[in-house]
This record gives C-alpha cells, sequence and structure tokens, in this order.
C-alpha cells in the first residue's frame, strides 16, 4: 500500500494513505534504533482530527472505535464529536459497505462519564422550565449519535468486544445491524437504580429486538445479560472467542462481502429499517424528555444522596 510522507514537524509525523485517502497525524513518543514507536490520532478524509473514537477504512468496511481505554471508554471528551462526525463520513463514504463500532481495551463503553459529570450539581434555575431547557440541551449530542446511527445508511455493525453498562448497553444494540459479541461481553443498565430512565430510545427498540417482557427485566430492574442470554434473545448474533476477536469480525464480514452483493445488503438493511424509522426518532424524543423531567425533579442528585447515607450508615454499624 503506498504511503507518501508529507512532514516531519516538532515531534509529530504526518503521512498520506494514497489508497484510502486517509491523512493520519502520529505523535512520535520513542525512537529505538531504526524502531519509531507511535501513537496515531486518524485525521479523515474531510480532514477532522479523530482522538476519542478513530476511524479506520479497509477495503468496503470502515471500522469506528471507541478510543478512550483509561476510562474504559467512557462517554466523555470529545468521544460523542467524534462518533458523530464518524458516522457522518461513513454514512457518505462513496466504497463502503459495512460500518463496524467496537471499542479499545477490555471494555465496550461504561456509558457516561462520572468524572465528567456533576458540573451543575449546584447551579440554580429560575423555573422548571429553565431547567429542563438546560437538560435538553446537554442531551443534543446524545441524540445527534441515536440519529445518526437511525439513518445510517450502511450496514452498521456493533462488535462487542467487552462489557457494555449504561448508555453503552442501551444505545447501541438495539439499532445495530448485526451484533457480534466477544465471551466477556455483558449487558447491564442501572437506570432505575440512578433515578433515570432508559435512556434515548432504549426501551421502544429493544422491546422490537427481544420482546416487551424481556426488554423490561433489562431496562426497567437492571438485569445483567451475558452474551451468551443476548445471543438467546437474539440481540447477538454470534459469539467470536476472545483472542481473535477483532480478527475474526473482519473474516466474517469480508466472507459476507465475497458472498453478496453491497448494494443489495444496503438494500435490504434499508427496507428492514423504513417502517421502524419513525417510531425509533419519536422513542429517542421521547426517552429525551423523560429524562429531562427526572432532572428536573432532581430525582438522580435525591438517589445519590439516599445510597451515600446508606452507606455511611452501614460503615458505621461496623464500627
Amino acid at each position: 500500500m503506498p504511503q507518501q510522507s508529507v512532514g516531519l514537524l516538532t515531534g509529530t509525523l504526518a503521512y498520506a494513505d494514497i489508497d484510502r485517502g486517509l491523512i493520519c497525524n502520529l505523535s512520535v513518543r520513542e525512537w529505538m534504533g531504526s524502531r519509531l514507536v507511535v501513537f496515531a490520532s486518524t485525521m479523515s478524509r474531510i480532514g477532522y482530527p479523530y482522538k476519542d473514537a478513530l476511524l479506520e477504512v479497509k477495503g468496503k468496511i470502515g471500522i469506528i472505535k471507541l478510543n478512550r481505554p483509561s476510562s474504559l471508554n467512557a462517554f466523555g471528551g470529545n468521544l460523542l464529536e467524534d462518533l458523530t462526525t464518524a458516522f457522518r463520513e461513513l454514512n457518505e463514504h462513496p466504497d463502503t459497505v459495512f460500518t463496524v463500532l467496537t471499542g479499545e481495551g477490555r471494555f465496550f463503553s461504561s456509558g457516561a462519564d462520572v468524572k465528567a459529570s456533576g458540573a451543575d450539581s449546584n447551579k440554580t434555575w429560575a423555573s422548571p422550565a429553565t431547567k429542563k431547557l438546560d437538560s435538553f440541551s446537554n442531551f443534543a449530542r446524545m441524540i445527534e449519535v441515536l440519529r445518526s446511527m437511525i439513518d445510517h445508511r450502511k450496514v452498521l455493525v456493533l462488535a462487542m468486544n467487552g462489557p457494555a453498562v449504561g448508555g453503552g448497553a442501551a444505545w447501541f444494540p438495539g439499532v445495530s445491524d448485526i451484533v457480534l459479541a466477544a465471551p466477556s461481553a455483558y449487558f447491564q443498565v442501572p437506570f432505575s437504580a440512578l433515578g433515570l430512565v432508559p435512556e434515548f430510545g432504549s426501551s421502544t427498540i429493544f422491546s422490537q429486538s427481544m420482546g416487551v417482557h424481556r426488554a423490561n427485566e433489562f431496562l426497567m430492574f437492571g438485569r445483567k445479560l451475558t452474551a451468551q442470554e443476548m445471543l438467546d434473545f437474539g440481540i447477538v448474533n454470534q459469539i467470536f472467542p476472545q483472542e481473535s476477536f477483532q480478527a475474526d469480525v473482519m473474516k466474517y464480514l469480508e466472507a459476507q462481502l465475497e458472498i453478496n452483493d453491497g448494494k443489495s445488503m444496503m438494500e435490504a438493511k434499508r427496507l428492514q429499517n423504513l417502517p421502524l424509522r419513525e417510531s425509533r426518532i419519536y422513542a429517542v424524543y421521547n426517552a429525551a424528555d423523560a429524562l429531562a423531567e427526572r432532572f428536573v425533579e432532581d430525582a438522580p442528585k435525591k438517589r445519590f444522596e439516599e445510597k451515600k447515607k446508606l452507606l455511611e450508615a452501614r460503615s458505621k454499624s461496623k464500627l
């Protein structure tokens, strides 16, 4: 694959991959003889500097990788912006058929970034209405991520490399076209325990995928589901071995491309999802509305304070 060096400035090596139309910025961390050790921050065909989610194109397969392994790929930093940009870029890519979403490290995603939350804990609002408006403004990026997946033209493949918690479990499996999982993957949503509601359409979308009663137990009670259970429920299509998971995902999709016409697969996806789109978009809005009301009521804050008091009481009783 021909590559052309385009510069080396202040510890940053930039190169262009002519075959894939990609530009990468490589931060030089170490020089060991003839071996250059680098960490990549991918820059796309449109010149966007991906960091917290990386984008790569291999033939007809686009790969988006959540890239915050130190925080278990929680939704902090620029991850949501990177995700939305990547989905949009691959949606318009002229050559790809599959879009794969996966994670770096041992987790797929731990959901909300707890360290980044709580900035408004001491803020006051003029009215419940203004408080709700603030909540809605905070949800804008999340809503656009969901819409980007619902409207994605390519076959969306979720490659669950590890556990998914909260939004990591609720947002992605139901709107994906194919779900592949490693044995270590599990799914859990503690929404009710935190005084929240099933996020961004997950109640409707999971009901469409696994049935109302199973969805209720998962979303309402926070039941932890293993990859095998999700396979049995029809959410997961296949489970691949942990040690070769990413390679097996690529082999599986490449085999489909050898057998099946890409445009036909994309059309099958479009026809399958066409009657579901409106209900899913409404579900995303309705969930955002209900979630905003929970914040207006201070339900999550009250649940946190209750749990804190309970833990303190248990700690004192052991003294």
